[in-house]
């Protein structure tokens, strides 16, 4: 029901209302890290910021995402989801001609990856902390991770 309204509701539209109503309420545990709803909405919104305002990206445009599975996933996603972006999920385990096939078929503009995926030891600062944060503009297919 709720996809047959006009404009359907989202998943992004649910968790803001939860961030909204209870903002303290723990949302994600994480090894031995609270998240609550703000902090999340907090981290996403600095995501979306940075990827916004420092890297050009506009709604429409498809991002690959190379993340493992760990809290800046989450708001890597929500902060794709505010942009308009579409996000190809990539599987990190994934190497050799099947991550290149991934990354084709994605046709992304962007790809976010964590610094070990790169091996570069990341980038200095990264966008917006927690391990940081590997960026390649442009199509992969043209050389890029």
């Amino acid at each position: 029901r709720r996809l047959a309204r006009r404009p359907p509701v989202t998943l992004l539209d649910v968790f803001q209302q939860h961030a909204r109503r209870r903002p303290r309420q723990p949302l994600l545990l994480f090894q031995d890290q609270i998240h609550t709803y703000e902090d999340v909405e907090r981290q996403s919104n600095r995501a979306a910021w940075a990827l916004s305002r420092r890297l050009g990206l506009r709604s429409g445009q498809t991002v690959a995402v190379f993340l493992p599975n760990e809290p800046g996933y989450l708001w890597t996603w929500l902060a794709l989801a505010k942009l308009g972006c579409a996000m190809a999920c990539l599987n990190c385990n994934v190497r050799g001609r099947a991550l290149r096939h991934a990354l084709d078929a994605a046709q992304a503009t962007l790809v976010l990856a964590s610094p070990g995926e790169r091996g570069t030891g990341g980038c200095p600062g990264g966008l917006w902390g927690h391990g940081g944060v590997v960026v390649a503009k442009g199509h992969p297919g043209a050389g890029h991770p």
